[in-house]
């Protein structure tokens, strides 16, 4: 049996690297905004400092933004554990349908807002979200995005590498 436990309120102040398997440099997002049943909202603000920054565009390309909605996606997982006593799993990004990159790049300077929601998930792990990234609420980019957790990460890639 697992235990609940209460999340910060607001939600904004629980440090992503607590719920995202990831360590600086190559945690993306920056905030938690909203959970609700099936669904996270995050916010990644632009700096020159963030991840995969091209100085000569002064953005970040738009094909980050798939990690931006697997890092959220990361995040709800993560974000369910720990409100149920439970430790932060890893999980795989395994492909995604229907991507539509809506802009070139992500600018310096400005804030995007990823919204996941799970459509689907499997007692093994397997599960399908919508995602779609925000610009001042004008829709940047979205997929369905497949990922997979597994009960025991390394047992699963040792079984793979075999």
């Amino acid at each position: 049996m697992t235990k609940e436990t209460s999340l910060p309120q607001p939600l904004s102040l629980l440090p992503i690297a607590e719920v995202v398997p990831h360590r600086a440099p190559m945690i993306l997002i920056d905030t938690l905004i909203e959970h609700g049943p099936d669904t996270l909202l995050t916010q990644t603000s632009i700096t020159a400092q963030s991840p995969y920054f091209d100085a000569s565009i002064d953005a970040v390309p738009n094909y980050v933004g798939i990690e931006y909605m697997a890092q959220s996606i990361a995040a709800l997982a993560g974000v369910e554990a720990k409100s149920r006593g439970e430790a932060i799993r890893v999980g795989f990004l395994l492909g995604s349908r229907k991507l539509q990159m809506h802009i070139p790049n992500y600018k310096l300077g400005e804030s995007y807002q990823t919204r996941v929601t799970r459509l689907y998930q499997e007692e093994s792990g397997l599960a399908v979200f919508d995602c779609q990234i925000f610009h001042q609420d004008i829709l940047v980019a979205e997929a369905n995005v497949n990922v997979f957790q597994p009960q025991d990460a390394l047992a699963y890639i040792s079984e793979s590498q075999g």
